[in-house]
């Protein structure tokens, strides 16, 4: 029981570490890191990096300095040319009442969990899943919540230049 109570909040404080050094990355530290690329970008594009803000035909290096580092990039093709996608990543925390599909009071409750290929329990083969009950869990006194990452914006380039770029909304939760 403690150590599902420590993996959670383990998992947790590394979301949350990670959400804060990647925003100690600012816009003004990249381009303190980098002027060279900087000072090669037009006024009009120094003005959208400045803003945190991209446009269509943006080189790879000023989106960079506008947005940062992706967490993800995807590679794939559009009307015949070679594109990269960076995807950016979002992160919220999601309240778990029930794990494992589990219903209970203060004193145990009943639940049903997937216990894994060709599993052995209590005699049986379970290949799906079985029933249980455990005594010491109680939903109401040790909440779970955990980290959920989402893609919240992407860029796309063809030929090193932004060809699309779009917003996401978070999920529903």
């Amino acid at each position: 029981m403690k150590r599902h109570i420590t993996v959670g909040a383990l998992t947790f404080i590394v979301a949350i570490s990670a959400m804060f050094l990647s925003g100690c990355a600012t816009v003004d530290y990249r381009i303190s890191q980098n002027p060279e690329i900087y000072q090669q970008l037009s006024p009009r594009d120094q003005q959208l990096v400045r803003a945190g803000q991209i446009r269509e035909g943006m080189t790879q290096d000023a989106v960079f300095l506008a947005w940062g580092q992706p967490e993800q990039k995807g590679f794939g093709r559009m009307k015949g040319r070679q594109t990269e996608t960076w995807i950016y990543r979002a992160y919220y925390s999601a309240y778990d009442p029930y794990p494992y599909g589990g219903y209970g009071g203060f004193y145990g409750g009943f639940g049903y969990g997937f216990i894994g290929r060709g599993g052995f329990r209590g005699g049986h083969h379970h290949r799906f899943g079985g029933y249980y009950y455990d005594p010491f869990y109680d939903p109401f006194f040790y909440p779970r919540f955990r980290p959920v990452s989402y893609p919240y914006k992407t860029v796309t380039f063809a030929r090193g230049r932004v060809v699309g770029y779009q917003g996401l909304t978070p999920p529903r939760s």
